[in-house]
């Protein structure tokens, strides 16, 4: 089993470190700009396109689990419906994104706060990178195919395509042409595309059997559609507030100013740097418990949740650990503003609390993704948004400021992993 599990993890931690990698060059580009602006501008816009991609990355994880299931009952016919279904609705989504363009621009930039400055240059590289959404979202849904068929090596592999490229494109854009915010985003247009071609020359290679003789009944079959939206549905819902509660983090951070609003955005990407470590165990978590259900294999899932459960607490121990050591030493590698890394030191403690419950956190969503036990995902992500993180972070701020923003954050994952263990205890324990 713990073959089983490091087969699927090593790739996946691999492909999914190159993403906060691209996040921390992109801060770094920034950070050493002549203002705390540039910073606060690329903190804004992605923030907006948190809230536009995750909020379609229930097409990554309902295709993981849904697909995993059928490859777990070995049925062909309806893995290659799931690669028809979730392709189709992906290019749809991303062709309807850049329709909706100015509308989404004027709702997203008014519910966030930032200075009149920031907010002009966070639109400058919103306006650029919204054409990459079929490509962004498309990728999501392959990524999601290819984890549900128990492939983690073409992810990988599409992961270091799209991010080194896209690391590369963002430093000549603002190195060498000196386009700034713009060239950030014009160098993840490019990189998308290019990664999505990719992609499907790799189903090609490795699935050929998958490409041909895609019945157009078997993907918009009704059955299976309802149940392709309501999982996907209960993740977007879930998604939704997860998106919220970050995108209330970061505009609350710009009310307290524009300077704790660039110091949190530089901690953040250590959070996203654990996200997405310990996601590389989430998404074997998804491919193997998906299987197993599948195969409606009870004794091979509680053993294979039982192993993951103790590979979340070892990375969250090596995350809180890295943190407590070193994390002052690796904050000049994203500014070399005094004042910044001034502030970012002050909050850095909380980040070792949060690699801690955030590893549980993370790893008990990809179970219960591959079990598609969606609507408790759903339930348990609502409750700790609006019981829990707004409460905190909206009241608190105004006694103990950015404090308060990261007590509510470390609270909010604690309570995720904890509602989860229990459903999990409840139904399968």
């Amino acid at each position: 089993m713990q073959r089983q599990i490091l087969r699927l993890a090593i790739p996946n931690i691999l492909s999914n470190l190159t993403v906060p990698l691209l996040g921390m060059v992109d801060t770094a580009l920034m950070g050493r700009m002549d203002s705390e602006i540039y910073l606060g501008a690329i903190a804004l816009g992605g923030i907006l396109f948190n809230f536009i991609y995750w909020g379609f990355g229930f097409l990554r994880m309902g295709t993981t689990g849904l697909t995993a299931q059928a490859h777990g009952r070995s049925n062909s016919t309806e893995c290659r419906a799931l690669l028809g279904r979730s392709l189709s609705i992906a290019l749809i989504a991303g062709i309807l994104l850049i329709i909706l363009q100015v509308f989404i621009e004027r709702l997203g930039f008014f519910l966030l706060t930032a200075d009149s400055e920031v907010k002009s240059l966070g639109r400058s590289y919103y306006y650029i990178r919204i054409y990459a959404a079929p490509a962004t979202i498309g990728l999501y849904a392959l990524t999601g195919w290819f984890l549900g068929m128990q492939n983690a090596r073409f992810p990988l592999w599409i992961a270091l395509c799209v991010n080194l490229l896209n690391i590369v494109f963002n430093a000549y854009f603002v190195l060498e042409r000196n386009m700034g915010v713009e060239g950030v985003a014009w160098g993840t247009v490019l990189a998308q595309y290019i990664g999505f071609v990719f992609a499907l020359h790799l189903l090609r290679r490795g699935f050929p059997a998958y490409t041909q003789r895609i019945s157009f009944a078997d993907v918009w079959e009704s059955q299976a559609l309802l149940q392709f939206f309501r999982v996907n549905s209960d993740i977007f819902l879930r998604t939704l507030c997860l998106i919220g509660s970050f995108g209330a983090f970061v505009s609350f951070s710009g009310e307290l100013g524009t300077l704790i609003l660039a110091a949190n955005q530089v901690l953040l990407q250590y959070f996203h740097l654990l996200s997405y470590g310990v996601d590389g165990f989430a998404y074997a978590a998804e491919s193997l418990t998906g299987k197993f259900k599948g195969a409606e294999d009870s004794s091979m899932l509680r053993q294979t949740v039982g192993y993951l459960q103790y590979w979340a607490l070892g990375i969250g121990i090596g995350f809180a650990l890295l943190f407590a050591v070193s994390g002052n030493f690796f904050l000049v590698l994203f500014t070399d503003q005094e004042s910044i890394l001034q502030l970012a030191s002050t909050y850095l403690p909380w980040l070792v609390g949060l690699s801690l419950l955030g590893a549980l956190a993370f790893m008990w969503d990809g179970i219960f993704i591959g079990l598609t036990e969606t609507r408790a995902m759903r339930n348990t992500m609502i409750g700790s948004t609006f019981l829990i993180f707004l409460p905190i972070a909206y009241f608190g701020k105004a006694y103990w400021g950015n404090h308060a923003l990261w007590l509510a954050m470390l609270v909010f994952v604690g309570a995720r992993a904890l509602g989860l263990f229990v459903v999990w205890r409840r139904k399968y324990g």
